[in-house]
């Protein structure tokens, strides 16, 4: 009858283990728990004094701030009224403090001057408004830190009005520094608190606001680097019973059904045990604490102490509470249990002694399995051998043990069997040195490299020598990055150019030490090919539709100015024949008659001079896919597909090529569908969609662009020249567009979709089959 482990062990140990533990808890027992409770209710109120001074000193700085520009810019020390100058005092401003996100100034007439942190493409971005009269102009300016300009662009569709904040509002209104509550910031969605003070012209009069943006994130990580006990914690709760503060920053955020960002009510909040312990202070609809109060309050059978702050001062009514469970203090009871050491070190002696001697008796069948179960694992035994005599719990682990090496076994091949034929390039990379341990078959042909060549290469031999340096392995990095994903160009072994994904992983073992980087390989050149053909083909269609469009205007009013000019010079040679039938003809009248003459005719030939050097350019037509010209051009207006919710869909199937210009057909692709999106953009259906077809019609391609839109108005005249539905549009392309494919052999019209919508069609026509072969 083998022994069991279990009971020998509960038997032996334990029981001399009882009675030194009883003699030294039962010793201490009633004094530890007074004791801890007075250290816990100290250690939370020192927590509360020190967040709450800490809170203070964080957002002193922004108040000064905030009142020394309005005081410069209300003395003129800095001229509110000149935007750069008040640009390098908010600037200047901002570089004092780093928990200050922006700092701004907005006048009566909306004009804003804005100075705020940024990460590209400089450290710092500045938006200046000026309203000058009619003239409203938004101004963006990236700087470095020594206030240097980086780039500048304008931006006319900024419709912010800093009049109509809640922070210059609520300033104009009480004429003295206010601080708002907090909120999320929009842009960088953190938790913060705005500052207004106000620059005055006079005892009641205006001039603008000075504002400062202060993010509070960094009060939160204050709070996390706090200490109260073992798993204490310390928040700080708005008066409205918003958290805007507490170790875990994740939880201080909620989204609302329209999207917008929030703080949590206590209420709540995602914190159970401060829920349980502060939401009651929300029972009268606010949080309002006059003086610091110390409770206790159990949470799930825990018993818990906690505190509550007074407001940190007038202006800012945030109420700092923390809290602790009681058994996380236990330093101050040490002392106490200083004398019951001693007698548990002699009881532990003397057991131990005892246990020294049972604990080798036990543990002798235990020492054998493990000897065993090493030799298992190194395949010097076999598992079906006879297992030795041992404890019930040792042979039910060994039945265990077995299994779970041929679990491993098992993994270990069809890990072996996917690495090897995985359809991606693997490799197995050294942490330290990047070189490499194991690669497949794939990731040899994507290289060229065999695998014994790949073996004494590291990751970097395989990068383009032209690009930035790479470093996937770096020794000196502190840490080590764990999953790494990047684009790069590589040199194969016959010096081919190809462009990879690579995406690697870092394999630890069981004691968390990293084994190596498992890397999968992926050829992308053929994607990245794709990507510049479809940029080139952005590139040239911007370009000729400026030519065309500058031709069609050209050719319009040649064909205008044309007929006036013809009437003049007939009216001239009229006027001519009848000076000549008079006896005694004025020679100045016919000099001036002639010279009438000749500056007409000469007018005509600089407008067809003029017309022959901007006409549009026909082109070289070639042989080309239309089906793969038409996914990329809608590779060239999903943008703005998406930004309207239109969808686009092409059904076009097996196609022979065509003989035309392939740019120029481009553009007609492009213009017909993006007057679908704008049709449909215009109108509040849910279903928005643009669909393309095409098929072969005797030697043509017919295609087709349809949407189900509002359609066409029948009054307008869709190809004339500077006939246009939209309130920007010149009304030239469409017409364009019949220029460019009547150019190429071919026809487009229009016609309306039942029960709502536009189609329309144009030609191409089906390459020669001689050009083909060609």
């Amino acid at each position: 009858m083998r022994n069991s482990l279990g009971a020998m062990l509960a038997i032996g140990l334990a029981g001399l283990q009882f009675i030194a533990v009883l003699a030294v808890v039962f010793s201490s027992y009633v004094t530890s728990e007074r004791a801890l409770l007075d250290h816990a209710r100290d250690l939370l109120s020192d927590i509360g004094t020190n967040t709450i001074e800490h809170s203070r000193g964080f957002l002193g700085p922004a108040r000064g701030a905030a009142e020394l520009s309005a005081r410069l810019a209300q003395d003129r020390v800095i001229a509110s009224d000149v935007p750069e100058l008040l640009e390098r005092l908010l600037f200047q401003q901002l570089q004092l403090a780093p928990q200050f996100s922006g700092l701004y100034h907005g006048t009566e007439d909306g004009s804003f001057v804005y100075v705020m942190r940024s990460e590209s493409p400089g450290p710092f971005r500045t938006k200046i408004i000026r309203n000058e009269g009619e003239t409203r102009t938004v101004e963006l300016i990236w700087r470095d830190k020594d206030f240097n300009v980086i780039e500048r662009r304008m931006d006319p569709d900024d419709p912010y009005d800093p009049r109509t904040r809640p922070w210059y509002t609520l300033a104009r209104e009480r004429l003295t520094t206010v601080w708002t509550d907090p909120y999320i910031f929009f842009s960088s969605q953190r938790p913060g608190i705005t500052l207004a003070s106000p620059v005055l012209g006079g005892p009641e009069a205006i001039r603008g606001i000075v504002g400062v943006d202060i993010e509070i994130s960094e009060i939160s990580d204050f709070l996390a680097r706090l200490r109260i006990g073992a798993s204490g914690r310390a928040l700080i709760i708005h008066s409205n019973g918003d958290v805007i503060a507490h170790p875990n920053k994740d939880l201080l955020k909620t989204q609302d059904a329209d999207g917008t960002l929030r703080f949590v009510d206590i209420r709540q909040f995602e914190d159970p045990i401060a829920r349980a312990a502060f939401a009651h202070l929300m029972d009268s609809g606010t949080v309002s604490v006059e003086e610091e109060t110390l409770s206790q309050f159990t949470y799930n059978g825990e018993t818990y102490v906690s505190v509550v702050m007074p407001p940190i001062n007038e202006n800012l009514s945030w109420i700092t509470a923390a809290y602790a469970p009681e058994s996380d203090f236990t330093e101050v009871i040490k002392q106490n249990r200083l004398d019951n050491i001693w007698i548990a070190a002699l009881v532990a002696a003397i057991t131990g002694l005892a246990g020294l001697g049972l604990a080798n008796y036990i543990y002798k069948p235990v020492r054998a399995f493990a000897v065993r179960s090493a030799l298992i694992s190194q395949g010097e035994l076999d598992p079906a051998d006879p297992l030795p005599k041992t404890y019930d719990e040792l042979e039910k682990a060994n039945s265990t043990l077995m299994q779970q090496i041929a679990a491993r076994r098992a993994t270990e091949i069809e890990y072996g069997r996917t690495f090897e034929l995985s359809s991606r390039g693997m490799a197995q990379i050294d942490t330290e040195t990047g070189r490499f341990l194991r690669v497949n078959e794939k990731f040899s042909s994507i290289t060229g490299y065999d695998a014994e060549a790949l073996m004494q290469m590291d990751f970097g031999d395989l990068a383009h020598p032209d690009d930035p340096l790479f470093l996937l392995f770096d020794t000196a990095q502190p840490e080590v990055p764990q999953e790494i994903n990047h684009e790069l160009r590589c040199l194969r072994s016959d010096g081919e150019v190809i462009w990879v994904a690579v995406n690697a992983i870092m394999i630890f073992n069981h004691d968390g030490k990293p084994l190596h980087y498992v890397l999968t390989m992926e050829d992308i050149t053929q994607s990245k090919q794709t990507e510049d053909q479809i940029a080139e083909l952005s590139r040239e269609l911007s370009n000729l539709s400026r030519d065309n469009t500058m031709g069609q205007v050209a050719a319009g009013l040649a064909h205008e100015l044309n007929q006036p000019l013809t009437a003049i010079t007939q009216n001239a040679d009229s006027a001519l024949y009848s000076v000549d039938q008079l006896g005694n003809p004025d020679k100045e009248l016919r000099n001036t008659l002639e010279e009438i003459a000749e500056q007409s005719m000469r007018a005509g030939e600089i407008i067809k001079a003029l017309r022959a050097f901007i006409r549009r350019d026909e082109g070289i037509r070639s042989d080309f896919d239309l089906a793969g010209l038409v996914e990329q051009t809608r590779h060239l207006v999903i943008a703005e597909a998406r930004a309207t919710n239109v969808s686009i869909s092409a059904d076009l199937g097996r196609l022979p090529p065509v003989h035309a210009n392939r740019l120029q057909i481009a553009q007609v692709l492009v213009n017909l569908i993006r007057n679908a999106i704008e049709a449909l953009a215009s109108t509040d259906q849910a279903d928005r969609h643009v669909h393309l077809t095409a098929h072969c019609q005797d030697n043509q391609i017919l295609m087709i662009v349809s949407d189900n839109g509002p359609g066409v108005d029948p009054k307008i005249n869709l190809f004339a020249d500077f006939e246009t539905t939209k309130p920007t549009g010149m009304g030239l392309g469409l017409s364009i567009c019949q220029s460019i494919v009547q150019a190429n052999g071919g026809r487009l019209w229009y016609e309306s979709r039942e029960p709502h919508g536009a189609r329309f069609y144009f030609t191409v026509g089906v390459a020669e089959p001689e050009t083909r072969v060609a």
